[in-house]
């Protein structure tokens, strides 16, 4: 792009004649054309401020789509599976393991949809008939070789100090102000809220735990017992692996059997690159080597934008100190009062509640009330593959989740059901004592009945087509 401001219009303009026998006039001509485009640029920046640039430096990288700061990323380099995670591949995709001899690993957990559910289903279908609903939608399995232990607070600086239990930090910050999250600003600190482990309610700390649970849970796997689990791995083709791998007398410690079945599992997560490709559309603009179309670049700017969708306030957006490519997560809890889902089979009963954090599927935190309603933050990576969004699958497309962010507090009416005298059931899937935990403190949720949206419907569909760049294999 040539702006050539000392290029004077062609013909016989007479400004232009006089300013060429008067140095004097020349000047003044000159300008009074440059205030004439100053003045006309002002007033495009104010009726389209979404298309100006972040700096004046950047222009003509926002106008080709380039990444006029890119940056190496140290992304973890492809090699072969160790013994253990090649044994832990074949159980990922042992349906055998099962009480139903249907379900495996990779039934809700698909290879072909980024590790996360295969279908549209709010919940998936298992138990030893295949028949029983689950309780909520499985997170994805990828990008989680990061993912830290469950914790509230920050860790002791001092190894030989016994550690603080999750009751001691909590009431430490029972009487903290809970931080504001902001987009480019760093996380809230880790005192406010709960941070890390797996699951919606963070109540497995390693993938070995994580991959236990499904194993006995009765709308899952389903299997009576660990033993009964043990017992299918003896019979397993892959049986000579673990002798290999642990000694035969692994087959007399039925319970040991399954750690180390289940441990494998763990590391075939975190070995293989599958899991944490890192080849998205964005991948490759951080580091230069793509560009963003223009509707990818608003919806980026609006995405870090901390008055508008302030996405990034949670799902971090910039790389690392250390270069580490970013999540799209902080990895902590927030209470979003999204609406019930009624169509659960769990939510018949009006008075259950799935509150996270402190029940009912987790116990350890169940009396520290102010996490009630708090769920896990999830990676933004890949999510444009999904097709159910939050805990409980109450939305199907990514503009029923940004219009729920938009409209939640603005115009409750379009989010919430009516109760019999037609007033707006408003956080209707969490009781009215716990409420006062549900975020109404970050943008876009600091909005207030009536007030004008954070994001308009164009706003909406920008950051859907920035989303959508998160999506694993793209090509050059």
């Amino acid at each position: 792009m040539s702006l050539r401001p000392n290029t004077l219009p062609a013909g016989n303009d007479s400004n232009a004649s006089a300013a060429k026998r008067s140095p004097g006039r020349a000047v003044g001509w000159t300008v009074a054309v440059l205030a004439a485009g100053c003045a006309a640029f002002a007033a495009y920046a104010v009726t389209y401020p979404e298309r100006m640039p972040l700096a004046i430096g950047t222009i003509v990288e926002d106008i080709t789509g380039a990444n006029p700061q890119p940056v190496q990323l140290l992304i973890p380099p492809p090699a072969p599976l160790s013994a253990v995670a090649q044994l832990g591949r074949n159980i990922f995709y042992d349906a055998s393991l099962s009480a139903s001899g249907k379900q495996s690993c990779a039934s809700c957990h698909s290879p072909e949809h980024a590790y996360g559910p295969p279908n549209n289903l709010a919940v998936q279908l298992g138990g030893p008939h295949m028949t029983e609903a689950g309780y909520r939608p499985p997170p994805s399995l990828a990008y989680l070789y990061r993912q830290a232990p469950f914790s509230i607070g920050p860790d002791a600086s001092d190894m030989d100090t016994a550690p603080v239990t999750l009751q001691q930090a909590a009431a430490s910050a029972a009487d903290v102000q809970r931080a504001v999250k902001t987009a480019g600003v760093a996380p809230a600190a880790p005192a406010m809220v709960p941070q890390g482990g797996l699951f919606w309610d963070g109540r497995a700390s390693t993938l070995q735990d994580q991959a236990i649970g499904p194993l006995t849970n009765p709308v899952e796997m389903a299997n009576p017992s660990v033993a009964d689990v043990a017992r299918k791995l003896e019979n397993a083709p892959y049986l000579d692996q673990f002798k290999k791998l642990f000694g035969d007398s692994i087959v007399n410690r039925p319970g040991m059997l399954v750690e180390e079945a289940m441990f494998a599992v763990g590391r075939y997560q975190f070995e293989d690159a599958s899991f944490h490709q890192f080849t998205s559309k964005y991948d490759y603009w951080l580091q230069g080597h793509a560009r963003l179309t223009q509707a990818e670049l608003r919806g980026l700017r609006l995405f870090n934008d901390p008055d508008k969708a302030n996405c990034a306030g949670c799902h971090l957006s910039k790389p690392t100190l250390d270069r580490l490519p970013p999540l799209f997560t902080d990895t902590q809890y927030e209470a979003l009062g999204v609406p019930r889902n009624r169509n659960l089979p769990l939510n018949k009963d009006p008075k259950f509640y799935d509150m996270g954090v402190c029940g009912p599927f987790r116990s350890d935190v169940k009396d520290l009330t102010q996490y009630c309603g708090m769920f896990l933050t999830p990676t933004l990576r890949n999510v444009a593959t999904r097709h159910v969004f939050f805990h409980n699958g109450v939305y199907h497309d990514l503009k029923q989740v940004m219009d729920f962010y938009n409209l939640r507090n603005t115009q409750p009416e379009k989010i919430y059901p009516r109760d019999a005298s037609g007033k707006v059931q408003k956080y209707n899937d969490l009781p009215r004592q716990y409420q006062a935990n549900i975020d109404s403190a970050d943008a876009p949720l600091d909005r207030k009945f009536g007030d004008q949206p954070a994001m308009t419907d164009q706003d909406i569909q920008d950051i859907i087509a920035f989303v959508k760049t998160l999506s694993d294999g793209y090509k050059e």
